[in-house]
């Protein structure tokens, strides 16, 4: 292939090192209004009163909006497909305030000091309430975190919100009972994952305006332009038709802009006041007032016979999801069904689980949604598992692991098509050393080197729900534009779609011009989330390009008075019969012909859905140094083994595989969302809030094993989300391998160890 699994430089690589102004704020209007949230200081309270007399009488103030200024619609910022699955249990703004930064007040002004100075005129009293903080006593707690009457869910969702339940379910296939009945050896532990920040470097953005119709034009970072449109309206309480929205490039999301989190106060402002608006969150709001990981509780059980087999597998999940529902009952599905079809030999399997509310801020997307969570725990048990029956951990997985062919019942009874997980852990073992490291050397007197593996599965997209739409149309001078309704969030997905457009056309990758997303003008598109684009949109531009070839053809078929049949094309020229040996016309003739007098301008479009979601898999492996003296833990070696499938880029499945190791290892070693008893965060800057940098980093080593999905294009699977999920079990293997504590709770903080350690 040309341009197909080849390392191209991505599109936008110089405009971003050098600065270009590409991203929102950099093309906002000068003349915005600025836009200002006053935020709740408390956890739960409701609002008695708001006196906003002194803030709009201060200078340059254009408007200050309370609850009583907006619609009584409920709403979920969840940018899911329609019927969203999270409760609309949201207001823009409302009577009640649920955590610590939620939205008591919008201010407009023409400054941003103005803005500021408005926020400290503002005077609220509350009724402060106890807020239900701990997840464990959620359910049933005297506080009731939704007593609105107007609180709707769209389907059940096995939610109850009277106890402060968002969401809860059960799966089995087998018989449990007598697969545990029947093990000689048991595992029965429960592990605990805690809030995650996606910490993206472009904070959450948007500006807006009404148009010369009186639309409201909203442009806005984020990963799902469509959604962004229905639930404005539905939150504004205006026609879908009247709201546009723009998407600009993104400085990243991991998942947090597939929830609206900026949007909507800005495009209210503008619909009062008919001017634009402006709002930029700063680094603290991302931090207070987004979205985070669910933080987790998970108990697995598993069953095995002395020889390793495992007969029975059940995790229950207990999944916080804060003070809204956000991808509440659709994230911890992952938990069990992106983990346990892993050992698929086993005789049975269950799944149980339940999604309570709390007064801290919302939980949302991010990057593994759920199966991050579940592989820690289900890879943690394996280890624990091998232990008891003094099996080597990879030889346990490689007995009872999932294989082409086979049908998943945990995976929604899936056909699995494609996979090389075992020759994953077989090469990651090789480059790691895993026969002369395994478990551990003794370096010096406090020092000591273990490894530690795990492996993992995602999946391509959300089976018979996602969508993803593309339109390619040749220009008048032979170029092709690719209308896609995809967000590029720093991914590369402008990138290696133009590849696969490329190499279907047969064309010179420069001839490919990719659109930004507007949804007055791209085809529809859920979005970039669910590990999503490459698989679904990639095969919309497949099946586009194969038909835009098709009408080139037949264009030209008329002109030398054939059949497209006796025609050549070589992604230039169109010859009558072989190359040379006949008329000939070239790409560029043949759009400028069919671009005047009786002409028809060419143009193909194609949608994709799936009716499967094929897993990519990884196994990764971590070398570390544990320090006895301080619980110090430093990731020397870390290595990842990727089935993608076909990687289109192999640069850039590189680049998204490292990135997701390192955001993995902050998660297992140092980041946590904390609070404090009244429900206050306790890290909401990155001088609190620590994330790995290249310098906490040793070496990091990817390498993949391809297989061929065949419902993917050219073979492809995704890659964006399962890249994260193993460090933290590996590492915590690894732990034990050193030292001899197990670890079942993140992160795995140097004063923890040392505790472990020492006994203390």
């Amino acid at each position: 292939m040309k341009y197909v699994n080849q390392a191209v430089p991505k599109r936008d690589a110089m405009a971003l090192v050098t600065g270009k102004p590409v991203y929102t704020d950099d093309i906002a209007p000068e003349n915005c209004l600025i836009v200002k949230i006053l935020r709740s200081p408390h956890a739960f309270a409701k609002i008695k009163e708001i006196r906003r007399e002194k803030a709009r009488a201060l200078p340059g103030v254009a408007c200050v909006l309370t609850h009583e200024d907006v619609p009584d619609k409920r709403f979920t910022m969840a940018g899911q497909s329609i019927p969203e699955p999270s409760p609309y249990d949201r207001r823009i703004l409302d009577t009640w305030v649920r955590h610590v930064g939620d939205p008591v007040a919008i201010v407009a002004a023409r400054t941003e000091k103005q803005a500021l100075a408005a926020l400290k005129a503002i005077e609220v009293d509350y009724e402060v309430l106890e807020p239900v903080l701990d997840p464990e006593t959620a359910d049933g707690h005297a506080s009731l975190i939704h007593p609105e009457a107007n609180y709707h869910v769209n389907f059940n969702i096995g939610n109850d919100v009277k106890n402060n339940i968002c969401s809860s379910g059960e799966f089995s296939h087998g018989d449990v009972d007598a697969a545990f009945d029947a093990a000689e050896v048991v595992v029965d532990q429960t592990y605990r994952t805690c809030a995650n920040n996606q910490a993206m470097m472009e904070t959450f953005r948007a500006f807006t305006h009404l148009d010369h119709t009186g639309r409201l034009v909203i442009t806005a970072s984020t990963q799902v332009p469509f959604h962004v449109r229905a639930i404005a309206a539905r939150a504004l309480d205006i026609p879908r038709q009247n709201v546009r929205v723009i998407k600009p490039r993104i400085g990243g999301g991991f998942g947090a802009k597939q929830t609206l989190v900026a949007e909507l106060f800005p495009a209210i402002v503008t619909l009062k006041t008919g001017k634009p608006a402006k709002m930029v969150f700063t680094r603290q709001e991302c931090f207070t007032a987004a979205t985070s990981r669910h933080a987790m509780t998970i108990r697995v059980r598993l069953g095995a016979d002395k020889t390793g087999n495992i007969l029975g597998i059940h995790m229950d999940t207990l999944s916080d999801t804060g003070a809204y529902g956000e991808h509440g009952p659709t994230t911890v599905g992952l938990s069990g069904h992106k983990t346990m079809p892993l050992y698929n030999k086993a005789r049975a399997i269950k799944f149980t689980y339940k999604v309570v509310y709390t007064n801290t801020m919302s939980a949302g997307a991010y990057r593994g949604y759920g199966a991050t969570q579940g592989t820690f725990a289900m890879e943690s048990a394996m280890d624990e598992l091998a232990k008891k029956l003094a099996m080597d951990p990879m030889d346990l997985r490689l007995k009872n692991l999932v294989k082409e062919g086979e049908i998943m019942p945990g995976y929604y009874g899936e056909k699995l098509n494609a996979c090389t997980l075992d020759q994953c852990i077989a090469h990651g073992k090789d480059l790691i050393g895993w026969a002369d490291k395994f478990p551990c050397k003794k370096i010096s007197d406090t020092k000591i080197r273990a490894v530690g593996g795990a492996i993992t599965m995602q999946g391509s997209s959300i089976a018979n729900i996602d969508t993803a739409s593309v339109e390619i149309r040749l220009q008048d001078d032979g170029f092709y534009t690719l209308m896609i309704g995809a967000a590029d969030m720093g991914t590369g997905c402008d990138t290696i779609l133009s590849q696969m457009a490329a190499e279907v056309l047969n064309c010179d990758l420069s001839r490919i011009i990719v659109a930004q997303v507007d949804t007055d003008h791209s085809p529809y598109d859920t979005g970039s989330y669910a590990s999503a684009t490459t698989y679904l949109t990639g095969m919309s531009v497949v099946k586009a390009g194969q038909d835009l070839i098709r009408q080139l053809m037949e264009a030209a078929a008329l002109k030398f008075e054939l059949d497209a049949g006796d025609l050549e094309f070589d992604g230039n020229t169109v010859f009558a019969g072989k190359p040379g040996q006949g008329p000939a016309i070239t790409l560029d003739e043949l759009a400028a012909d069919l671009a005047v007098g009786e002409g028809t301008c060419l143009s193909a479009s194609a949608t994709s859905s799936s009716p499967v979601s094929p897993p990519p898999f990884m196994a990764g492996f971590a070398e570390i140094e544990l320090d006895t003296e301080t619980g110090q833990v430093s990731v020397v070696d870390y290595v990842g083994v990727v089935d993608c499938g076909t990687p289109i880029n192999t640069n850039l499945a590189r680049m998204q595989t490292e990135g997701g190791i390192v955001q993995g290892i902050g998660m297992a070693l140092t980041e946590e969302i904390t609070y404090n008893s009244s429900g206050k965060m306790m890290n909401s800057s990155f001088m609190q809030y620590k994330i790995p940098s290249r310098l906490d980093m040793g070496s990091l080593r990817v390498e993949f094993k391809p297989s061929h999905e065949p419902t993917g294009p050219f073979g492809a699977k995704s890659i964006g989300e399962v890249v994260i999920n193993t460090p933290a079990p590996a590492i915590a293997n690894a732990i034990e391998n050193a030292c001899g504590l197990r670890l079942r709770t993140l992160p795995m903080t140097a004063e923890t160890i040392c505790r472990g350690i020492h006994g203390f």
